[in-house]
């Protein structure tokens, strides 16, 4: 835990714990402070240190709040003050505000990623129709500004000029900054780090996705998980047994033994200072705190503690593979040639004819051309014929006609062997897609097309089985696509033509099996699935509103290694939660004991209860570190 020394009323705090405990110490030895000065002098630290623990204390006995931690603290320090103990009423209440400091320290740090980001987020931008710097809530969509090297981008948009390299950490968690060009698109918050860039909004600043990011993260907070609604019930209810408890210890040994009453009334205060909750209350907010901003860290919104503790509970992980276990956008895989034109023919020529169609396909088949260093061939008369092809001529080779499109496209206009019906159903049953090409003399080549899989998938998946997670692919691409990227990732149930509804019954099926069933996919047509799913993990959440609104847990790059990340992340929280829920009952209960024995003084219980609160708020903040490191598998 770093500690705030630049903070004046932090360095006092640590000033008078210093000099009250010095005190302590010498009345332990024999040396006192002298009469009539002593309950002036202590009374000056109690007021000005624990004033306002005194008088949250009052308000909540005149309203008979008997649950109130600030109304132990203030029976403990006025009957110290009555016993003329006064540096023990000193040390009580010094103590039990450095404690409540402590707190507040490891919830700030906790969220200090969140609340760097509130802080640092821009709050004007440059419209380039004046020049002038105008606060965002002012801009309007459509509107342009200019963003300068190394300036925070301050809206959502699309790059209209210039050229530049985008830090998108904030938003995606990616160290590595991004390439933006003309149409690329930017989010708010994430640093500008080369070239002057114009960009045009395409968000208010109240929907940019930084706003949604800093919207759900605070309402995080509002989302406890089981853990904290339980301790905060049990801290009502304990406080006022524990008063109870301390009437109790007073009043038998005075009222029935006829024990002396001074020494029955310290036995009672030693009994409420050890009792307070103050660790019980503050380990579980700074655990869930810590755990959420180490996701949102490294790009993964979780939306409360609940789900991060659900997570926990994860037996099975079904998975949209379109964006989310591959990259949802297609890629040539096969180049085969039929009639003996070389790989560069092949694709250079399909590449002139398909240069001017706007299909996905055929932007993947110039995209690879240019890779490969081949250059399309120019051409004339381009036909588009929806749902079938393309032809034009091909002014390289010779004017010859060029057909591209599906085999039965091509049998439209010329003969198609069996080799070239071969090569199409061997692709086909790989899951990929198959574009014919024609030279105007039978077929010349087919052009096996795949959507890739993501690098890390199969790392992933191995990951999750290791954990004991079943990965479920439930897809609306076909069937054969489907079990051909199961079986390159490593999963064993796959499942693909599914429609959104048909989603749900597997998953329905998957839930009465594991009962704890994670569904991850990208947050529009897997809507439903989200919704029933025990957690709904949104992939490439950044700047999609759906994904961020459907989901439990947003993800705001695409890296589904983070999916076992936050299984683990979970399973350490709750692992954290419990250890220090024990460890502070078994404490509290030690101490108790001692007190009901009058083996217990009021330093000892005061040194134990911010003893065990720095323990539990330290060892909770490792959370915020917390790497979960994959084994080697």
């Amino acid at each position: 835990m770093k500690l705030p020394w630049n903070d004046k009323k932090f360095v006092l705090l640590i000033i008078a714990v210093v000099v009250v405990i010095a005190l302590e110490v010498l009345s332990l030895t024999g040396i006192h402070l002298p009469m009539p000065y002593a309950p002036f002098v202590f009374g000056a630290f109690i007021l000005g240190i624990g004033y306002e623990v005194l008088w949250e204390g009052l308000k909540a006995l005149l309203r008979l709040k008997f649950s109130s931690i600030n109304l132990l603290m203030l029976i403990a320090v006025v009957a110290a003050f009555y016993l003329g103990e006064y540096p023990e009423a000193a040390v009580v209440i010094v103590l039990y505000v450095m404690g409540e400091k402590l707190e507040d320290i490891g919830v700030e740090q906790s969220m200090s990623a969140l609340d760097a980001l509130v802080q640092n987020s821009p709050k004007t931008a440059t419209l380039k129709s004046t020049g002038l710097d105008v606060p965002i809530a002012d801009i309007e969509v459509g509107a342009i500004i200019q963003v300068k090297p190394h300036d925070l981008i301050p809206l959502d948009g699309v790059v209209e000029f210039g050229e530049t390299t985008i830090d998108e950490s904030t938003i995606t968690g990616e160290p590595i900054p991004k390439d933006k060009i003309k149409g690329s698109s930017v989010f708010a918050g994430t640093l500008n780090k080369s070239g002057f860039v114009e960009i045009r909004v395409t968000k208010p600043a109240a929907d940019s996705t930084l706003s949604k990011i800093i919207e759900l993260t605070f309402e995080a907070q509002s989302t406890k998980s089981k853990s904290q609604k339980f301790i905060q019930q049990f801290a009502k209810v304990y406080t006022p047994i524990v008063i109870l408890l301390a009437l109790l210890t007073f009043a038998v040994p005075v009222l029935l033994f006829g024990h002396e009453i001074n020494a029955a009334l310290k036995q009672a205060i030693t009994l409420l200072v050890i009792s307070c909750p103050c660790a019980l209350v503050i380990s579980t907010p700074v655990a869930i705190y810590a755990a959420i901003g180490n996701a949102s860290a490294r790009g993964a919104l979780i939306k409360g503690g609940m789900y991060l503790e659900q997570m926990a509970k994860v037996k099975a992980v079904c998975l949209d593979k379109t964006r989310t276990i591959t990259y949802g956008k297609p890629i040539v895989s096969d180049v085969i040639s039929l009639d003996g034109s070389d790989r560069e023919e092949l694709l250079a020529c399909t590449a002139g004819t398909e240069f001017f169609s706007e299909h996905p396909l055929a932007q993947a088949i110039v995209e690879a051309a240019k890779r490969e260093g081949f250059t399309p061939h120019e051409s004339e008369k381009f036909e588009s014929l929806a749902g079938k092809g393309a032809r034009a001529y091909c002014k390289v080779c010779e004017g010859e006609e060029v057909f591209v499109g599906s085999l039965n496209f091509i049998r439209e206009h010329q003969p198609v062997s069996k080799e070239a019906e071969d090569a199409v159903a061997q692709l086909s049953a790989q899951g990929k897609t198959a574009v014919a090409i024609s030279f105007g003399h039978g077929v010349a080549g087919i052009i096996g097309l795949t959507d890739e899989v993501k690098a890390e998938s199969a790392q992933a998946i191995a990951e999750m089985k290791y954990m004991g997670l079943e990965p479920i692919m439930l897809t609306g691409d076909n069937d054969s696509a489907a079990q051909h990227v199961a079986q390159e990732v490593g999963i064993t149930q796959a499942h693909g033509d599914l429609l959104p509804q048909d989603k749900v019954k597997y998953l329905k099926n998957a839930l009465a099996k594991y009962e704890y069933v994670a569904m991850v996919g990208d947050g529009v047509n897997d809507a439903p699935a989200l919704a029933l799913s025990t957690v709904g993990i949104a992939m490439g959440a950044a700047g999609s509103d759906t994904a961020i609104e459907t989901a439990n847990v947003a993800l705001m790059n695409d890296r589904l290694s983070l999916i076992p990340f936050l299984v683990k992340l979970g399973k350490r929280t709750v692992g954290v939660i419990k250890a220090n829920t024990i460890g502070a009952i078994t404490v509290k209960v030690l101490f108790i004991l001692l007190a009901f024995a009058g083996y217990s003084n009021l330093v000892l219980a005061i040194t134990a209860d911010v003893g065990v609160t720095l323990v539990v708020i330290l060892i909770s903040l490792t959370l915020a570190k917390y790497k979960g490191l994959p084994p080697t598998l």
